[in-house]
């Protein structure tokens, strides 16, 4: 097992990427759009009769540096531009607006009314549910149940459960950005196995020499994603096409426990966050480097972009809170908390990122705060043990997986 970091992929490919993919964008996807200088302020879009538009070939090489099949991104500067308020894609604009909680001690999941802040229904599903996840064609929620070896679908027009899959060991569930392929993090199985997304057909299990492969997210050309391993305090990058292991690298803290992952809106940085650290990792996944730490609160486990790609809110599970970094700053710029504690897990924003849905994971309940003041609005009792909850429907194009990862 390696105690340092190895990588394959050099920061002046990233710079390539992000500055191939800005010139096909400008060109062909956002003909208005800005650019931005490197102090963050927006520069003027070039005038009419300049040079501003790239070759054909350059059109061409900007596409061949994204992973075949993957959508470009709406803006060179901002992943997550797709997930403005309200932007529903056509198939799932007829869905309603629901809250889906595995409750991993009842084999079940809660389905809350987010305006009434009531649940209307209980859903039996397979053994210990873990997470709720959107397919990557967003017409599908999978309830991963972890201990019973299946998924469970959840057809969102409805609210009705169909058939399960066997999938063994589902823990949690990611898709390729090409929407080829599930990626099923088997955490006792020690394995990454890449499935067919729609058949759920193995198409390759990726042995792993960590332990409890948890979390992920993908990098914006599509080329890599990024795994946290919680049990051996490690991180692990793996190539999307070869479906192989290119770096590993162990966390430089003692019993470091990794959870969730996410990239930054422009690409640049990673957030992984740490139970045992108590705070979240920031590196730079193209060159894999050492991480730095920031110290976000007891517990750290959760984290949600906002919808105007601003903010970052980071659960504390161990203490009750939620902390709010800023990505322009890098810095803390707030902490709520619970009033009379709690457990603050996993969970996501509604449509019109006014309400951050959280699972209190052992206390049975869920928590809807208000992202503008970050006072709670409700707690809500659920069945036992609830963690990886899915707000549906949420904007964006494709899923990449979890509890929803929209671009």
């Amino acid at each position: 097992m390696a105690s340092g970091p190895t990588h394959r992929s050099p920061a002046r490919r990233s710079a390539v990427v992000r500055a191939a993919v800005a010139l096909l964008l400008c060109s062909a996807a956002v003909p208005a759009c800005a650019s931005t200088s490197e102090h963050g302020r927006d520069r003027e879009t070039p005038r009419a009769g300049r040079a501003s538009h790239p070759s054909a070939a350059a059109e061409k090489a900007a596409r061949a540096k994204l992973l075949p099949g993957m959508p470009a991104p709406l803006d060179p500067h901002d992943l997550y531009a797709a997930d403005r308020p309200g932007r529903l894609a056509e198939a799932v604009k007829r869905f309603p607006s629901r809250v889906y909680v595995p409750n991993t001690l009842s084999d079940t999941v809660s389905v809350i009314d987010p305006k009434t802040f009531k649940v209307i229904r209980t859903i039996p599903v397979g053994h210990q549910p873990q997470h709720v996840v959107p397919s990557w064609d967003l017409k599908t929620l999978w309830v991963n149940n972890d201990l019973g070896n299946t998924l469970t679908p959840i057809d969102p027009a409805t609210g009705r459960a169909g058939r399960t899959v066997d999938v063994h060991d589902p823990y949690n569930l990611y898709f390729t950005p090409d929407g080829k392929h599930a990626v099923v993090m088997a955490s006792k199985d020690r394995q990454l196995v890449f499935r067919d997304a729609h058949t759920m057909r193995v198409v390759k299990a990726l042995p792993v020499s960590c332990y409890g492969v948890n979390h992920a997210d993908f990098s914006p050309d599509g080329r890599y994603f990024i795994v946290s391993c919680e049990f051996s305090g490690e991180l692990l990058k793996v190539d999307t096409a070869r479906m192989k292991v290119v770096g590993q690298q162990r966390l430089p803290v003692a019993g470091a426990m990794p959870q969730d992952v996410k990239i930054s809106p422009d690409g640049r940085k990673w957030y992984v966050a740490d139970m045992v650290a108590n705070g979240v990792w920031v590196l730079n996944g193209d060159t894999f480097s050492r991480p730095r730490l920031l110290s976000t609160g007891k517990g750290t486990h959760g984290l949600y972009v906002s919808r105007d790609s601003r903010r970052m809110y980071i659960s504390n599970r161990g203490e009750g809170t939620i902390s709010v970094l800023s990505f322009d700053s890098g810095k803390l710029v707030d902490r709520w908390r619970l009033p009379g504690g709690g457990s603050p897990d996993m969970g996501g924003l509604s449509a019109d990122g006014k309400v951050l849905w959280l699972s209190g994971r052992y206390n049975a309940e869920v928590y809807a705060i208000d992202t503008r003041t970050g006072k709670l609005r409700a707690r809500i009792p659920v069945g036992g043990g609830p963690h990886g909850l899915a707000v549906y429907p949420q904007p964006g194009r494709y899923s990449l997986g979890h509890t929803g990862i929209f671009r």
